[in-house]
C-alpha cells in the first residue's frame, strides 16, 4: 500500500495557523492520495480525547474540518505527553478520507519510550496485510 507520511511539531511559541502551512504543503504534494501525519500539536481538545479545549485546539479542530481530515486517537487510560507539569494528549495521528480505514488499533503504548512523550502505537492496512507501526518521538536535545 502506498501512502504519504510525515512526522511535524508545531512549536508552542509559533501561532498554530502558522503550522497550517505545513500540512498544506503536504496534502498539495500527494495530490489527493493516502496521507497520515503523526504530530507533537502542542494543542489540546476533548476532541482527541484531552480533559480540556484551549483556543489552539479549537483552531486545529477547525482547521482540519475545512480540509476533511481525520484525527485516528482513541480515548485512553494512558496520556501521549506526561510530565511533572501533568498529561495531555497533544500528539495526534492524522489521516485523510483515503487512509482513515486502513489504520487500526491505534493505543499509546505502555512501553517505556524515554521521552515526556508516549509511543503511538497502529497497524496500517487492508483486511489481513497490516504493517504495525510506532511513531518514535526523538527527545530535543
Amino acid at each position: 500500500m502506498k501512502f504519504f507520511a510525515a512526522s511535524m511539531y508545531f512549536d508552542t511559541e509559533d501561532q498554530i495557523q502558522n503550522n497550517f502551512k505545513k500540512i498544506d504543503a503536504l496534502l498539495q504534494f500527494a495530490k489527493g492520495g493516502r496521507t497520515l501525519i503523526d504530530t507533537d500539536s502542542n494543542s489540546r481538545s476533548t476532541t482527541w480525547h484531552d480533559t480540556l479545549t484551549n483556543t489552539r485546539g479549537k483552531k486545529l479542530e477547525e482547521y482540519l474540518a475545512s480540509k476533511q481530515l481525520h484525527i485516528v486517537n482513541k480515548e485512553s487510560e494512558r496520556s501521549t505527553f506526561h510530565s511533572s507539569r501533568g498529561s495531555s494528549n497533544i500528539d495526534l495521528t492524522i489521516t485523510n478520507k483515503n487512509l482513515i480505514k486502513a489504520v487500526n488499533k491505534w493505543e499509546i503504548s505502555a512501553e517505556e519510550s524515554c521521552s515526556d512523550q508516549n509511543f503511538l502505537k497502529y497497524n496500517i492496512g487492508i483486511a489481513d496485510s497490516f504493517n504495525e507501526c510506532t511513531t518514535i518521538k526523538v527527545p530535543d536535545t
